[in-house]
């Protein structure tokens, strides 16, 4: 088969990942960690994610959102890995005997399931997004105790435990102890609760980690709350190829719509990588690259499947490649308002397909797990 060399890398800094891990559970308790990998690991390679991760005693275990995910990531780990969206009622049974932990949210979901599911009950307490209310939450675990479902775990999710004054998310999180009070009183113990997201663990530490905290964009290195003052490294570095160079000579413009105009002799680099790919056209303007240790703009509209850089002065060959995300420049936080969004977009929006992923061993000196 032929090899095809890759026209963008994403380096995964695996010593980055275990630090922001460390630095949250620390934050929230010393809690142990259930990891979102949906969406791709949020476009950092959820199977190199998990196949790497998969011994590290703080993760408990897995979070996705599709039953592909799920299916994608069992065979690489023998930690649970729990579905937080609903199945198609005729595949639910079939998921759940092949080890995926399943959410449930109504008692309609939990009738379709074979005794031995493994199960964690998803309450609303405000999201209105999924979930039973929590008045059923009791009646539902002991219909599945009398199925023979074992109800591993209870769930909730803040709605806006990032917002300045978190008022709302501090009624959820009352309501959710509710909860938890009550299944112990109904002769429940011992079930595993979780509710923390990235901005619940930022905004509220020990008070809402319970027994498993579930950071997502902050385990990539990006904070919800930056007062919160957790120390968090970006993880993934998104490295494009040189394919092309050429002189443009004063005068001449550059890529659709002539929105950049050569002042003077320029060499410009055309980089393999574009909106195709994830890099956001409405970057266009705002953009930079980097090539050794210079940072330089990226020029004219950027296209579908490449966009251009000046590199004049600079010792650039075609096959090198260049820096256009960072672990510290120029990350996917400077990115976003460029594109009028927020940093998941900017990294869910990487084309896995068009992506050749590689993870950056720890250092030795560094202990993992």
């Amino acid at each position: 088969m032929l090899h095809m060399t890759p026209r963008v890398i994403a380096e995964i800094h695996l010593a980055h990942l275990h630090a922001n891990l460390q630095a949250l559970a620390r934050h929230a308790g010393s809690s142990h960690v259930l990891l979102p990998i949906k969406a791709n690991a949020y476009g950092h390679s959820a199977a190199l994610v998990a196949q790497h991760t998969s011994d590290w005693k703080l993760i408990w275990g897995y979070a996705v959102a599709a039953p592909e995910e799920a299916l994608e990531i069992l065979p690489l780990t023998r930690k649970p890995v729990v579905l937080f969206t609903p199945s198609a009622l005729d595949e639910s049974a079939q998921l759940a005997r092949m080890g995926v932990r399943l959410t449930i949210s109504s008692l309609e979901e939990l009738l379709y399931l074979p005794a031995g599911s493994r199960i964690h009950l998803k309450v609303n307490t405000g999201m209105n997004r999924l979930g039973m209310r929590p008045e059923e939450v009791v009646r539902v675990a002991q219909t599945a105790q009398h199925r023979g479902v074992i109800v591993e775990g209870v769930f909730s999710h803040f709605a806006s435990a990032d917002a300045p004054e978190p008022e709302s998310a501090r009624q959820q999180l009352a309501l959710f102890r509710e909860v938890r009070a009550s299944l112990e009183q109904a002769g429940l113990p011992g079930l595993i609760y979780h509710m923390s997201n990235s901005a619940g663990i930022e905004a509220f530490g020990p008070e809402a980690a319970f027994n498993l905290i579930r950071p997502g964009i902050a385990a990539y290195g990006f904070t919800t709350r930056p007062e919160a003052g957790v120390p968090l490294k970006p993880v993934m570095r998104l490295m494009a190829r040189i394919g092309y160079l050429h002189t443009m000579h004063p005068g001449e413009k550059v890529s659709y719509g002539e929105l950049w105009t050569a002042q003077r002799e320029t060499l410009v680099a055309t980089l393999q990588i574009g909106y195709a790919d994830g890099y956001p056209r409405s970057a266009t303007g705002h953009a930079r690259a980097r090539l050794g240790s210079d940072w330089r703009d990226i020029i004219g509209r950027i296209c579908m499947d490449q966009c251009m850089m000046d590199v004049t002065g600079l010792k650039a060959q075609v096959g090198d490649y260049v820096e256009v995300m960072g672990f510290d420049q120029v990350t996917a936080t400077d990115l976003a308002p460029h594109a009028n969004t927020i940093e998941y977009e900017v990294l869910t929006g990487i084309n896995a397909r068009r992506v050749q992923y590689r993870a950056i061993p720890a250092p030795e000196h560094v202990q993992i797990p």
